[in-house]
């Protein structure tokens, strides 16, 4: 029996996987890219080319119930079973292959036009890309991208330690992602860390504040109130809401 492609999907969900599909998490403000790698036989080892037309049509559902498949692997894929059971074959041998190769390089030039994208990141998305094998791009976003990510963030939290208005809070818990010195704990400090840590520091601040005698009952009713706020909210008050009470 020749399974329809909406009966396809919905088995896709009830057997057993038959392909391998794996997503890295990227750096925060970026994760443009979806990473998928499929392998050549499904789960009980029958190699491509002995697989009957419903294995084949299955292998290529799951990819395309794949929500991080990119657009140049599902185009291939609904090509593929728009057509013979030779083309599905040679889907899963190399078209597949070259389709995500199409998505890496867009996810790719993505991250190059990132702001956010740091000097190292740049620059070893511009070697995957000057490369262009299917094979080096996926190897960017599966490994490169991370390692690059965490060559940016230390550089960033460098940067914090000697900036002089790094408070006390801050460069401890900097210079503990630092020597921890994974990607993901100088990620982790850039991305909740910092906030926190900086949090501790201001709250430092605005007890200094409430320590002087000699503010204004505006500003003392302004820092009590914001002494057990949120990071946010203490930030604001240094940075603005101070100057605001006595203005």
């Amino acid at each position: 029996m020749r399974l329809t492609r909406g009966a396809l999907l919905v088995a896709t969900g009830a057997l057993a996987p038959a392909l391998l599909l794996t997503t890295p998490a990227f750096a925060a403000g970026t994760a443009p890219a979806a990473v998928a790698v499929v392998s050549a036989a499904p789960a009980d080892g029958t190699p491509v080319d002995e697989m009957s037309e419903d294995e084949l049509r299955i292998a290529i559902a799951r990819i395309l119930a794949d929500p991080d498949s990119g657009r140049g692997v599902a185009r291939e894929a609904n090509e593929a079973l728009d057509g013979t059971v030779e083309d599905m074959r040679e889907f899963l041998k190399t078209g597949y292959r070259l389709a995500q190769a199409e998505d890496d390089r867009v996810a790719i030039v993505r991250i190059i036009g990132d702001p956010d994208s740091g000097r190292g990141v740049k620059r070893e998305a511009t070697k995957a890309l000057d490369t262009n094998t299917p094979e080096a791009l996926r190897a960017f976003l599966e490994t490169g991208y991370r390692l690059a990510q965490a060559e940016d963030d230390r550089v960033a939290i460098v940067r914090i330690i000697g900036d002089p208005d790094s408070g006390r809070g801050v460069k401890r818990e900097a210079t503990k992602a630092l020597d921890t010195n994974t990607p993901e704990a100088l990620r982790a400090f850039l991305e909740t860390g910092y906030r926190l840590a900086q949090a501790e520091d201001d709250r430092v601040a605005v007890a200094r504040i409430l320590a002087d005698p000699t503010i204004s009952a505006a500003l003392r009713a302004a820092a009590e109130d914001v002494i057990d706020g949120t990071p946010e909210e203490l930030r604001y008050f240094l940075e603005t809401g101070r100057y605001e009470v006595d203005a």
